[in-house]
C-alpha cells in the first residue's frame, strides 16, 4: 500500500502516535509524516504511506498557517499551558496594544526555539536535556512570518487569539512568549491549530478518530497529489524505463518548455507518476531525486 493521507490530528496525542495508529489500520510499516505537531496542538498533519515516504522531505520547506490562543500573565517551562508554571505577572494591556505588538512580528526575524523541542544538541534532543534538568544555550534561528493578525480580543481570562502564516522552523510557542515580552508580561500558548500546511487546508483533512481499518482506504490519495504543485514532464516509455532504473534524462530530449536550474519536476509516463527529477543545466540533464513507481 502507498499513498498520501491528510490527517486532522486531535489534541492529546503525539504526531508519532497518530502515525502509529495509521500503521495499525493499514498494516503498512513504512509510514511517515511532515511537520511535527505538539501533543496539545491539532490540525493538518500530512502522512505518507509506503514508498510515498520518499516524498516527505519535499513538503518540509513549505509555509504553514496556525490559529493560536495566548494566555497572558503566565510563564511555563514548555512555553505552553501543559508545562510547569514558572512565574506569574500582572496583566495591564489593551486590545489596541496587542494588535500593534502583533503587527511588529511580520517579516524576517530571529527566534529562540523552546528548550522543550526536538532540536538536537550534540546528538541529544533538547527536550531530553530539559527533562533531566539541564539547560543549554539555544542558538537563534532566522524565521519569516508572512502574515499575522489578531483574531479574537483579550477576554476575562487574559487570553486572545491570532493567526499566523510562517516559514519552516518557526515555533508558535516561542512567538507567544515573545509577544508577551513585547507587551511587558509573561505569556504562554494555551491552544494551537494548524489550519494549513504545504498548501493543504484543514478542510481537506480527515479526523484521525474517524478512521477505521474498513474506511481508511477511502481517504488515501495518490502520492502524486502531495506534490501536485510541481510542474510535470511527460516522458516516453523508453525514458520512463531509464528513469525507473536510476538513469538521468537528457533535457534536450524532453518536452519541458521553460525551466530553471534546480527546478523539481514531476516525471510521468502516461497516467503513471514515476517520481521526481531535478533540472541540472550544467549537465543538461534531469537528475533523479526519487523514484516512487516504475515500469518495465
Amino acid at each position: 500500500m502507498q499513498g498520501f493521507l491528510l490527517l486532522n490530528k486531535p489534541s492529546g496525542i503525539t504526531s508519532f502516535g497518530a502515525v502509529a495508529k495509521c500503521k495499525r489500520l493499514t498494516g503498512e510499516k513504512r509510514i511517515g509524516h511532515t511537520g511535527t505537531l505538539d501533543p496539545m496542538a491539532t490540525g493538518v498533519l500530512p502522512v505518507f504511506i509506503g514508498r510515498a515516504t520518499a516524498l516527505s522531505s519535499y513538503l518540509l520547506e513549505a509555509e504553514k498557517t496556525y490559529i493560536a490562543t495566548v494566555k497572558l500573565g503566565v510563564s511555563t517551562d514548555t512555553l505552553d499551558i501543559t508545562g510547569k508554571v514558572l512565574e506569574d505577572s500582572y496583566v495591564n494591556v489593551s486590545n489596541d496594544e496587542i494588535t500593534d505588538v502583533i503587527s511588529r512580528f511580520k517579516g524576517k526575524l530571529k527566534q529562540t526555539p523552546p528548550m522543550f523541542s526536538a532540536i538536537r544538541k550534540d546528538g541529544v534532543r533538547m527536550y531530553e536535556l530539559a527533562r533531566n534538568g539541564e539547560t543549554v544555550q539555544i542558538p537563534q534561528r532566522e524565521i519569516e512570518i508572512f502574515d499575522i493578525k489578531q483574531t479574537s480580543p483579550l477576554n476575562e481570562n487574559n487570553e486572545f487569539s491570532f493567526s499566523a502564516t510562517v516559514s519552516k522552523g518557526t515555533y508558535i510557542r516561542s512567538l507567544a512568549r515573545d509577544i508577551g515580552e513585547e507587551l511587558g508580561c509573561f505569556a504562554t500558548l494555551s491552544a494551537l491549530c494548524r489550519t494549513s500546511a504545504s498548501g493543504f487546508s484543514i478542510n481537506s483533512c480527515v479526523n484521525l478518530d474517524d478512521l477505521t481499518e474498513y474506511n481508511i482506504n477511502e481517504f488515501i490519495k495518490s502520492e502524486e497529489y502531495a506534490v501536485s504543485h510541481l510542474n510535470a514532464v511527460t516522458v516516453t516509455q523508453k525514458q520512463a524505463i531509464r528513469f525507473s532504473n536510476g538513469g538521468q534524462l537528457d533535457l534536450d530530449r524532453l518536452k519541458i518548455g521553460d525551466f530553471f536550474d534546480g527546478q523539481l519536476l514531476r516525471v510521468k509516463y502516461e497516467d503513471v507518476f514515476l517520481g521526481l527529477g531535478i533540472v541540472d543545466t550544467a549537465k543538461n540533464q534531469l537528475l533523479i531525486k526519487c523514484v516512487i513507481n516504475s515500469i518495465k
